[in-house]
C-alpha cells in the first residue's frame, strides 16, 4: 500500500507553519510592523481567553498542561468546519497534530471525513457526522477511540472564517495545481489570486480532484499560506485588530492563552521536520450510504507514529 507522505525540512516554505494557523497569523501580523505590539498583545489574550477558549469535558486539561510544562509529546486534533448559522456542522477537516518535541517532529495525519467508525452512543456512522451530534467533545472522543490515542488540546475553526479572512485581507495568491471549473469560478494551472468567496470554493472543492479529501487538504494548507504570506505584509497591519476580531467569532479551543505561549516557547521546533500523512483505506456503500473503510492494520501504523 502506497504511502502518501509530504516531507518538509528547515528553509522549505510548504508546511512549514500553516499547522499552528490561528495563531501563527496572529502572530506574523505581530512581528511584521513590530509596532503597538503591548495593545495588540493585550487584545489578542482578551480575544483567546473570553471568545476562542472552550474547554470540553473530553480533555483532562490538568493532565495536558502537565504534559507540556514537562515538554513531553503532545497530540492537538484539529477541526475544519463548515458551520452555518443554527447549523452544528460537520468537521470537514480531521487532522491529528502530534508534536514531539525531543526529536522535533510533527506528524500531521488527516483522517478522511467519510471514514466509517464507532461514535460513542450513535454507533457506526462517518465520524465527521461526530461533530454534528456533540460538538468538540464527541469529535475528541471519537477521534481517541478510533485511533487509540489521548488527545491533550483541541482547535475547531469554522471554514466560513477563512472567507472573511481574506476578505478582510484584501486577497491572496496560491500556486494551483489542476484545473478546474465549478461553474462560477475557472481555476486555472499555476498561481492564482482569490477573493473570499473563490478561497471558499477552492478549498471545497473535492469530487473533481482525483486525489480526493487528500487534494482537498493540500488546497486546505496552500489557502493558509497564502493567508500567512498576505498577513505579513508590512501593509496590513492597520488590519490587525480585524483579523483578530475575525478568528475570536470563528475559532475554538481548549487551549488558553497561556497553553499558547506554552506550545511557542516549548514546541516550536517542531515544525522543523514535519510529515504529513492521509490515512488509506477503501471506499464501500452499506445501505446506499458511501463509507471510507480504514482497515485495522492501517490504524495500527497511525499508532505506531504518533507513538514512537
Amino acid at each position: 500500500m502506497a504511502e502518501k507522505r509530504l516531507n518538509s525540512r528547515q528553509g522549505k516554505k510548504s508546511k512549514k507553519w500553516w499547522i499552528l494557523t490561528p495563531l501563527i497569523i496572529i502572530f506574523v501580523l505581530i512581528s511584521a510592523a513590530g509596532i503597538y505590539v503591548w495593545s495588540i498583545w493585550s487584545n489578542i489574550q482578551d480575544t483567546v481567553d473570553t471568545k476562542m477558549h472552550d474547554p470540553i469535558e473530553s480533555i483532562d486539561m490538568d493532565k495536558s498542561k502537565e504534559k507540556a510544562s514537562s515538554g513531553e509529546p503532545l497530540n492537538i486534533l484539529l477541526l475544519g468546519v463548515d458551520q452555518e448559522d443554527n447549523d452544528a456542522g460537520r468537521s470537514d477537516a480531521i487532522i491529528v497534530l502530534s508534536l514531539k518535541p525531543e526529536t522535533d517532529e510533527m506528524d500531521m495525519i488527516s483522517i478522511p471525513r467519510d471514514t466509517r467508525t464507532v461514535i460513542s452512543g450513535r454507533g457506526e456512522d462517518k465520524i465527521n457526522h461526530a461533530y454534528a451530534f456533540g460538538g468538540a467533545n464527541m469529535a475528541v472522543q471519537t477521534v481517541e477511540d478510533f485511533l487509540g490515542v489521548d488527545i491533550d488540546y483541541y482547535m475547531r475553526v469554522n471554514m466560513n472564517g477563512l472567507k472573511e479572512l481574506v476578505d478582510e485581507l484584501g486577497t491572496i495568491t496560491v500556486d494551483n495545481d489542476i484545473e478546474w471549473s465549478d461553474n462560477k469560478y475557472d481555476f486555472t494551472i499555476g498561481p492564482i489570486e482569490m477573493d473570499g468567496d473563490q478561497t471558499l470554493a477552492f478549498v471545497r472543492m473535492r469530487k473533481q480532484d482525483s486525489a480526493g479529501d487528500f487534494g482537498r487538504t493540500e488546497r486546505q494548507r496552500k489557502v493558509i499560506e497564502g493567508i500567512i504570506d498576505k498577513g505579513a505584509n508590512v501593509a496590513n497591519i492597520t488590519k490587525v485588530n480585524e483579523v483578530i476580531d475575525i478568528l475570536g467569532n470563528n475559532m475554538a479551543t481548549s487551549l488558553d492563552f497561556d497553553d499558547m505561549r506554552e506550545l511557542l516557547n516549548g514546541y516550536s521546533d517542531t515544525r522543523r521536520n514535519v510529515t504529513s500523512y492521509m490515512m488509506e483505506g477503501s471506499g464501500t456503500t452499506i445501505d446506499g450510504i458511501y463509507y471510507y473503510v480504514v482497515p485495522e492494520e492501517e490504524v495500527a501504523k497511525v499508532q505506531d507514529m504518533i507513538n514512537n
